[in-house]
């Protein structure tokens, strides 16, 4: 599947992406991506949170495929029953989910919506890889792998890549655009 042909729906992590981090970055350069906007950034509340991802969706012209980073990849897993529920999930065709942060590193963050904390482990219904970091303060390897392993995504490590966001010097991030395109092509 070519770029050209999805309609790539970019969902930011807890606090969003900032103009220099890799998801904004691919924003500005695939013309088929845009950043999934939510009201609020630190996620105070699932439920619209949920409904702004569903109506991107619903919203959507041709197939879809996510790029998620962090607590934007969990938002995925708390949409799917609603998609399912309206009928939009196959329309969904593939998610790059890149370091999903553990339940107990949710439930640290200050202003997130307590229900984020429960995260979904029912298998997605679309191709997806996982990319996880060893060295990353969200969430360990071993979590990532469990996590990857309950979604059925491919796990990719990524070696010691911190939180793969601009602090950890993830602003542009060439091997991450590559596995994405990569990705892609073998979508169908």
């Amino acid at each position: 599947m070519k770029s050209s042909e999805t309609d790539i729906l970019i969902i930011a992590g807890y606090e969003g992406s900032g103009p220099d981090h890799w998801q904004s970055r691919i924003v500005k350069k695939l013309p088929s991506a845009r950043m999934v906007e939510q009201e609020d950034w630190l996620y105070g509340s699932l439920d619209v949170a949920v409904d702004t991802l569903v109506a991107a969706v619903a919203a959507a012209t041709k197939p879809v495929v996510f790029v998620a980073h962090s607590a934007g990849c969990i938002l995925i897993a708390h949409a799917m029953p609603k998609m399912r529920e309206q009928g939009l999930v196959d329309r969904l065709k593939g998610g790059y989910l890149v370091a999903p942060p553990s339940e107990e590193a949710i439930a640290g963050l200050a202003g997130i919506d307590p229900k984020f904390k429960h995260v979904p482990r029912d298998p997605l219904p679309f191709p997806s890889l996982l990319i996880a970091s060893s060295n990353d303060p969200f969430s360990t390897m071993e979590q990532s792998a469990d996590l990857s392993a309950a979604w059925g995504s491919q796990l990719v490590e990524a070696g010691e890549q911190g939180h793969i966001n601009a602090a950890s010097g993830h602003g542009p991030w060439p091997e991450g655009l590559m596995r994405f395109a990569g990705f892609l092509s073998k979508l169908t």
